[in-house]
């Protein structure tokens, strides 16, 4: 398994999940036996299906998504991915701005994941040279 490649395809489908409020594309980058942390004092979401409702809940409340993926960081199982993105709803934005730690299966598949994040109110850019 190619992990830099793993995360490239988790960051594209991730980012393409988001702004399509598709929490099945999103659920299937994750095993069956997966642990996601969507932030760190959350109890965890289990296997893709728990990684699906969280998807499910996590979009309920957005209207528009903007968001962008950096290039990921990679080493033997594991890797980093920040991520930005501008979320509207109920007519107002709010910047969120974090960094996915993963850990990747022989088959490609997430088995691992813990989010460390903050929001920011109103739209904000990403910082120039920001995903490298």
């Amino acid at each position: 398994m190619d992990t830099r490649a793993a995360a490239a395809r988790w960051a594209q489908v991730w980012a393409r999940g988001w702004r399509e409020h598709d929490p099945d594309a999103v659920a299937s980058l994750y095993a069956d036996d997966a642990v996601f942390r969507s932030q760190p004092f959350r109890p965890p979401h289990e296997g893709s299906k728990g990684v699906r409702d969280y998807a499910v809940w996590a979009f309920a409340d957005e209207d528009a998504v903007e968001c962008w993926f950096g290039e990921p960081i990679a080493s033997d199982a594991q890797a980093a991915v920040e991520y930005w993105a501008v979320i509207e709803s109920e007519g107002r934005e709010e910047t969120l701005a974090g960094i996915s730690v993963l850990r990747f299966g022989d088959d490609g598949l997430v088995t691992e994941q813990r989010d460390y994040w903050a929001m920011h109110e109103g739209r904000t850019p990403p910082p120039e040279g920001w995903g490298r």
